[in-house]
């Protein structure tokens, strides 16, 4: 199989190039130019690089287009804001998400692609969920530009499906984590706490740290985008998490105790675009798909905290 990631040089991305290439499938990236490439750094004689500009796809088509050549799946990662940056302009999360995503669409029926594999959010598109554990089905009421980005995003791609063949799966994640993931950066809660616990630094949090996420570790995520890859069921849509809760109080108390060192915590207003409490039914994705976590929340851990550190 021929496949095009995008976002292939970031987190989940690059991960999931590891695993396509060793299965025995031809790998191209599509990224923005001049980005860092050190998480494909051991498999660039291996990956074909398309560069472009996502944010400005409909004036940058000619570099999509290129990309799409001869490929038969692609697997879309790519956002280009986060859940809270998304509101404070959620004209620019349309334009560089939404109307990007349906160019690539388009582009896609153009070049006979086969089919598209979506990374959507299981924190985001739920919102406040009255229901617990989330299922599927459950009520979609997103609080962030984000989330409703991301849920027109899957309505466009059953379009695209009824009008045109375009075969899709899409996954609702919940909050990944593990290698790779930024611990610099503004998003991802375990990798950023411990890179403040490497550093000494406090750690600053919204709200009164009762807010509880389900907590995905990347090698189940990338296993789960590949078999989502070779669904050919009539399901398109499956949850992937852990499938339990925990708090950021909770969280910061096992990292703490991964890592051995105590963190000074300091907390901050909550946020609007934060639901309470959040985690996944994943029975579909069990049932259809064959998967199902193998790593336990604090092996998961453990294995963040040994590449934080450079074990």
């Amino acid at each position: 199989m021929n496949y095009l990631v995008l976002g292939g040089a970031g987190f989940i991305g690059s991960h999931v190039v590891d695993a396509l290439l060793a299965a025995g499938h031809r790998v191209r990236v599509f990224e923005r130019p001049g980005c860092d490439l050190e998480n494909l750094s051991t498999v660039l004689d291996r990956v074909e690089l398309h560069y472009g500009d996502f944010t400005k796809i409909e004036e940058d088509a000619g570099a999509l287009a290129q990309a799409l050549e001869g490929v038969d799946l692609v697997i879309h990662l790519v956002s280009t804001v986060l859940p809270a940056s998304s509101n404070l302009n959620p004209l620019y999360d349309i334009e560089t998400n939404l109307k990007s995503t349906v160019n690539l669409l388009e582009e896609a029926v153009k070049k006979g692609v086969k089919k598209v594999v979506f990374a959507s959010s299981g924190g985001q598109v739920y919102g406040p969920s009255p229901v617990l554990p989330i299922h599927e089905d459950s009520l979609t009421d997103p609080l962030s530009s984000y989330g409703i980005i991301k849920l027109t995003t899957e309505k466009y791609l059953k379009l695209f499906h009824h009008l045109h063949g375009l075969d899709y799966t899409v996954l609702r994640i919940a909050n990944p984590y593990g290698e790779r993931q930024k611990i610099s950066g503004a998003q991802g809660a375990v990798a950023v706490f411990l890179g403040r616990i490497k550093s000494g630094e406090p750690i600053e949090i919204w709200g009164d740290g009762s807010v509880a996420r389900d907590y995905l570790y990347i090698a189940d995520l990338t296993k789960a985008i590949l078999l989502a890859c070779e669904n050919s069921a009539s399901e398109k849509l499956f949850n992937v998490g852990f499938g339990s809760p925990c708090s950021l109080n909770q969280l910061i108390d096992l990292l703490q105790d991964v890592s051995g060192r105590k963190v000074e915590v300091f907390y901050k207003d909550s946020r609007a675009c934060d639901s309470k409490v959040n985690y996944l039914d994943c029975s579909r994705a069990r049932k259809v798909l064959g998967w199902q976590p193998q790593y336990s929340f604090r092996e998961g851990l453990q294995r963040t905290w040994q590449w934080v550190v450079g074990e």
